[in-house]
């Protein structure tokens, strides 16, 4: 071995020892500092606009109203989307206004009744929504309610037939850049329950497959809370939030009987600890249809609504 080796390979040693010791340290807290994101950043604090729907405020002053309760994120409702465009709004200055008061339309709903059993019936649903996506994907949603509308009365749709209707309009979502999220309802014959819109969600072999679950829902519906665990909470982006009060049964209790978050008895600390543990944001959507909420001025309500939604986020 050379001498010219020896000292190359001394000096190679000396400099990369050098070179290591001051960045490593800073890689490594800065990787901490990235990867670590706050409890703000996991959990959204969103305004769903049947909240404040009872005032019949119109496609934009409900947009505003949210605005100037602090909110950042909202749900708006397709109907009322589709009345202001049938009103002489246009898609772009929809868009324009969401940007200028500074909100993120985090989902639509809307009612395509993809999932029930008549071929002619699912054929218009599907029309309705890529008719719908395309609107949403304009205005930078990506995300629409896909709840078992249609199939409410009656028990009789099939969960592997439900599971390919899904899969169809997750297709649809690849498409147009809007992803279908499976609601629960809990009033519903059909996806009632948490372990059903699971079954339909994997078997409709799409990764990209999403459950819109509601605390209001889960209680209807009789789902187990303890099985919330077996799920895995990324496949949840939205929760809509809401309570209901000690004296009411599921079998009786109505959409009109919400309340706000935390005045109720509703174990709401227990879901989100358990859809809590994740790396990407949770919506928290205040959902209510409260006709006691609705005598009240919807400034008023959606101001409360924040409030008491923010004390979970802070919590």
């Amino acid at each position: 071995m050379s001498t010219k080796t020896i000292t190359r390979r001394k000096i190679l040693k000396q400099f990369t020892t050098a070179a290591l010791i001051p960045f490593i340290p800073e890689i490594s807290l800065n990787s901490r500092v990235k990867n670590s994101p706050s409890k703000d950043s996991l959990l959204k604090c969103c305004l769903n606009m049947s909240t404040i729907s009872g005032q019949n405020l119109g496609f934009v002053k409900e947009l505003e109203t949210a605005s100037k309760a602090g909110f950042r994120s909202v749900e708006i409702w397709m109907n009322s989307l589709q009345t202001y465009l049938d009103g002489g709004g246009t898609i772009k200055d929809a868009k324009q206004r969401i940007n200028d008061l500074g909100l993120m339309v985090e989902n639509c709903i809307g009612f395509a009744e993809w999932i029930v059993n008549d071929e002619e019936r699912r054929k218009k649903a599907l029309e309705q929504m890529k008719k719908e996506m395309d609107l949403l994907a304009q205005i930078g949603c990506k995300r629409t309610a896909a709840p078992p509308a249609g199939a409410t009365e009656a028990p009789g749709v099939d969960l592997n037939k439900a599971a390919k209707r899904y899969r169809t309009i997750l297709e649809l979502g690849d498409n147009t850049g809007v992803v279908p999220q499976l609601e629960l309802w809990g009033f519903s014959k059909n996806l009632s329950k948490l372990s059903e819109v699971t079954y339909v969600t994997i078997e409709s072999g799409r990764s990209s497959a999403k459950i819109l679950l509601d605390i209001f829902h889960l209680y209807k519906g009789g789902s187990a809370l303890e099985t919330l665990s077996l799920i895995n909470p990324s496949s949840v982006e939205i929760l809509h939030m809401n309570d209901y009060p000690a004296n009411l049964s599921a079998s009786v209790i109505t959409d009109a009987d919400r309340i706000y978050p935390g005045d109720g008895v509703a174990p709401i600390k227990q879901i989100l600890q358990t859809l809590g543990k994740r790396d990407k944001p949770l919506v928290l959507s205040v959902e209510l249809f409260n006709k006691n909420y609705y005598a009240q001025g919807a400034l008023t309500v959606a101001k409360t609504a924040f409030e008491k939604i923010k004390k979970f986020v802070e919590s």
